[in-house]
C-alpha cells in the first residue's frame, strides 16, 4: 500500500520536473520535506516498481519542429526485430512500435519522426528506408495535435 505521503510524492512527479538546477530541492519544498528524502523515496517506489520510470515530455513545436509524420512500414516478421532496432537508433524517430497487421493493413512495425517541414520527414524516411533495405511505407503526416497528456494519479 501507498503511504498518504507516497501518493502527494507521485502527485508532485506528475506535475514535471521545474525548469531549475536544482528540481527536486523546490518540489520537497513543496511537499514540506528534506530534498534527500524525497530523493530516497523516488529510488524507494522506482526500485519496487512502483514508480516504473521518469520521463520528459517535449512539446516538439516549441523547438521549431512543425511537422510530423507516422511512418509505417512493412517489414517481413523474421525481419522485423533487427530492423526495429535499428530504426530506433535514429535521432528523429521519437517512437518505434511493432504491431500486429491487419486485414487490408500490411504494416507491422510504426517509428514517429519530427522535423521542420513535410518535406524533411519525407527525406528522414528515405534514409531509414536505405539504411534498413526496406522499400514498403508510406508516411502519415498528422493534421493537427487533438490530445497530449500523461497519465495521472490521485486526482
Amino acid at each position: 500500500m501507498l503511504s498518504a505521503q507516497d501518493k502527494r510524492i507521485i502527485k508532485e512527479l506528475q506535475n514535471g520536473l521545474p525548469l531549475a538546477s536544482r528540481p527536486y530541492q523546490i518540489m520537497a519544498a513543496r511537499l514540506k520535506m528534506p530534498e534527500e528524502e524525497l530523493i530516497n523515496r523516488i529510488r524507494y517506489l522506482k526500485e519496487n516498481g512502483i514508480v516504473r520510470r521518469l520521463g520528459a515530455a517535449v512539446r516538439h513545436q516549441d523547438l521549431g519542429f512543425k511537422a510530423n509524420a507516422m511512418v509505417v512500414w512493412d517489414v517481413p516478421d523474421d525481419k522485423i526485430c533487427a530492423a526495429g532496432n535499428l530504426m530506433a537508433e535514429f535521432k528523429e524517430v521519437t517512437h518505434c512500435y511493432q504491431r500486429p497487421r491487419q486485414t487490408g493493413w500490411p504494416y507491422n512495425l510504426f517509428t514517429m519522426v519530427h522535423s521542420h517541414s513535410n518535406e524533411e520527414c519525407v527525406k528522414i524516411a528515405e534514409k531509414i528506408a536505405r539504411a534498413v533495405g526496406i522499400n514498403q511505407y508510406n508516411l502519415l503526416f498528422s493534421a493537427g495535435e487533438l490530445k497530449k497528456i500523461s497519465m495521472r494519479y490521485f486526482e
